[in-house]
């Protein structure tokens, strides 16, 4: 993918949230749309999408490069939970909370597997699900604990291995591994669904960029972690992937999805368990509006250095 056409793709993307910022505000998807669009990503497109990816030949390399993907974002989430410990101590409990758990979850869950996709073609798709299941489950694990004291183990459990995310990866791995060909119409409606999946998701996160008003992102807390987010954590990733000679494409899925804004289910969260909401909100939608300036930067650099 050369330099026009990573353009054209960032403009196309960010077309597409501006078209569900534009329904969201003359309020043709509701309040109650905004979240039936968001069920749909998660719970139809984002998972045929994951399946789709993994309907490829198979062999010993893909295998070793799912091994190589799965540690790095281990060493990715270990890296994130460390930084949350160590650089909010001295903030008040409501606000570290949010940034703690903002530096754990990114939206790589919700935007990164389009975005990898458009960026490094179907493997890129297929290694970004494998990345994401680290950061799924420290969500629901170290990530709840910031919210809550005493979190259900089992209740955790079952939100991890229950969530479609999680059941589509493992879907499509065994789809791999036997390499099974699925009926022709069974097949074609996955694909619509998939192809469908970047649209329904930048429409989606536009709705949730038209509740915000633009003029209170003056908090230098906001500005400082975005940095974080947007740019020290990915290029951490991409020192250390050189430094240990990790394949380029690998690298360049590993680092894009490292570059990703906060995740919404940060406000969510803030909001039901009375974490500074208002602070969550900026703190997703700041990072958010920024990471269109930086992941077309980011893109760039990592296809500059797959070639």
């Amino acid at each position: 993918m050369g330099f026009n056409e990573l353009v054209t793709l960032q403009l196309t993307m960010f077309s597409m949230m501006l078209v569900g910022l534009l329904l969201r505000k003359t309020n043709i998807i509701t309040e109650e749309g905004k979240r039936c669009l968001t069920d749909l990503v998660i719970y139809i497109f984002l998972p045929c999408n994951i399946v789709k990816s993994f309907m490829v030949e198979f062999n010993l390399d893909i295998l070793k490069s799912f091994g190589v993907v799965f540690v790095i974002s281990i060493i990715n989430q270990i890296f994130c939970l460390v930084l949350g410990k160590v650089l909010y101590r001295r903030l008040k409990d409501s606000e570290r909370t949010v940034l703690q758990y903002s530096t754990i979850s990114s939206n790589a869950g919700f935007l990164g597997n389009p975005i990898a996709e458009s960026v490094f073609g179907s493997m890129g798709l297929t290694y970004a699900s494998i990345f994401l299941i680290p950061q799924r489950i420290v969500i629901w694990t170290a990530g709840i604990m910031y919210f809550t004291e005493a979190p259900d183990k089992k209740t955790i459990v079952k939100k991890v291995i229950t969530h479609p995310c999680i059941i589509a990866v493992v879907v499509g791995i065994i789809f791999m591994l036997a390499q099974i060909q699925l009926p022709l119409f069974v097949d074609s409606t996955l694909s619509a669904f998939s192809k469908s999946c970047t649209v329904m998701a930048m429409m989606a996160i536009g709705t949730i960029l038209a509740e915000v008003n633009f003029k209170a992102f003056t908090n230098l807390k906001i500005t400082l972690f975005t940095i974080l987010r947007l740019v020290i954590i990915p290029l951490c990733m991409y020192v250390g992937c050189h430094l240990f000679h990790i394949d380029p494409l690998v690298t360049g899925v590993a680092v894009l999805l490292s570059a990703m804004p906060a995740g919404t289910g940060t406000a969510l969260l803030a909001s039901k368990y009375d974490r500074d909401a208002p602070f969550a909100t900026k703190c997703v939608v700041f990072s958010t509006l920024m990471s269109l300036v930086t992941t077309p930067i980011w893109s760039l650099i990592l296809l500059q250095s797959i070639k």
